[in-house]
């Protein structure tokens, strides 16, 4: 299996709701494994991106939000050995239950650092013991664990110094490589990736069923009230942005993540669907250019962090997802560098002020982004190479991208994390 194959393959996860607020239920639910008796409280340090990303986030199975609801779940229901897909046995009885809990003031959340680097640290205490789990730099990925103040696991950050210093494996290759992997990987190898589309469309499906979707109702009636119209543009939107709408309001189905985002994973996937469908490309398109999309959204998102001041479902997805049908439409490798200087100009720096309904309103603008850029690009226009942020290879430009997120928006997200606060 080649290098890239086992990449996407690695990074592609279920995710039940929002990542964040799972990864919150997550980490409590661990520490609850190491401990007995009657709860006396949860205290959760959370770096930036975290807090804010569940501050106001729906819940799976749940008409809460937030990150203190979403430890108490953690304590309450969550299943641990399901990962981000811990709150998917969430009833109402629990939701009272964990209602009474933050009621009662026995769950505390805390902002810690600001920054793009995962961090969640849980300390639950009961009248027998106390348990402590840390999770580094991915969202489930545990790098020690306590109980009574005694370390009974500790395993290495994600990415010690010496692994900080390489390159990462994604950016040892350039836009032409990916491009030519896109092209030529055997079919079979990527057969995997028709996963994402399974969950992301029954994801989708639910949004129109359900009607505490608003979004997703308006862009299905825009599109003459059908799911695949003669319009393109207006179906991809549709299928993309109702799903994003279903998982930002914790509707009861998964998405299939990317780079650690259930949000990222749509963007990157849904709008090439649409443009299968209308267009009648084969699902081996489909798949090649399915695998651009993450290629590209992961360039992009090594260099930003996972969590980051900028939205990197619309700057980051929404450019990979550029890419990939910049490719359904033939395009060349000049193509594809015009898209990417395209999107760089356009929509780079739009904030990330948490996982939230307006997740969808961001997605709306990063398909339109998308399309208009691949259709400059297809006649030969682009903001040229000179202007702006844009790099004279499209692997600068890509990670100029990144950089404008971390570490040149680390102070913004202080601000936005200092707003969300404020309300």
């Amino acid at each position: 299996m080649k290098e890239l194959t086992k990449l996407i393959q690695s990074d592609m996860r279920p995710a039940l709701g929002v990542t964040e607020p799972g990864a919150i239920a997550f980490a409590v639910a661990k520490a609850k494994e190491y401990v007995e008796g009657e709860l006396r409280g949860v205290r959760m340090v959370l770096n930036s991106g975290m807090y804010k990303n569940a501050f106001t986030c729906g819940i799976p199975n749940s008409h809460e939000v937030g990150n203190e609801h979403a430890a108490a779940l953690g304590w309450v229901a969550a299943d641990a050995s399901k990962g981000l897909e811990c709150l998917e046995g969430v009833k109402p009885c629990h939701n009272q239950e964990a209602r009474t809990l933050v009621n009662e003031g026995k769950v505390k959340v805390e902002l810690g650092e600001v920054s793009s680097r995962i961090y969640i640290f849980v300390e639950v205490m009961t009248h027998e013991g106390v348990a402590c789990v840390t999770i580094r730099d991915a969202h489930t990925h545990i790098t020690e664990i306590t109980k009574d103040g005694q370390v009974i696991f500790k395993n290495a950050d994600a990415h010690t110094q010496d692994e900080e210093r390489q390159v990462p494996i994604i950016h040892r290759y350039t836009l032409r490589q990916l491009l030519h992997y896109a092209q030529h990987v055997p079919l079979e190898e990527i057969l995997f990736i028709r996963q994402a589309y399974n969950l992301n469309l029954a994801l989708f499906e639910q949004a129109l069923k359900n009607r505490r979707t608003t979004f997703a109702h308006y862009l299905y009636k825009k599109n003459g009230e059908r799911i695949i119209s003669e319009d393109e543009q207006t179906s991809a939107s549709l299928l993309c942005n109702a799903a994003i709408e279903a998982r930002v309001l914790g509707l009861s189905r998964p998405a299939m993540s990317i780079t650690g985002s259930g949000a990222h994973g749509i963007i990157a996937t849904l709008p090439l669907y649409a443009a299968q469908r209308v267009n009648g490309y084969t699902e081996e398109q489909l798949l090649r250019a399915t695998a651009l999309s993450y290629l590209v959204c992961m360039y992009i998102k090594e260099y930003s962090g996972k969590l980051s001041a900028f939205c990197g479902c619309a700057i980051a997805a929404g450019t990979g997802m550029a890419c990939g049908l910049a490719y359904l439409r033939g395009g060349t490798h000049k193509t594809l560098t015009l898209t990417i200087q395209n999107m760089a100009s356009s929509i780079t720096g739009m904030i990330c002020d948490g996982g939230n309904h307006g997740c969808t309103m961001k997605g709306i603008v990063a398909v339109d982004a998308a399309y208009q850029s691949v259709g400059l690009a297809l006649e030969g226009i682009a903001i040229e190479h000179v202007h702006g942020i844009n790099g004279k290879m499209p692997e600068e430009t890509m990670r100029n991208m990144g950089l404008i997120a971390s570490p040149g928006m680390v102070k913004t997200e202080g601000v936005i994390v200092d707003i969300m606060k404020g309300k």
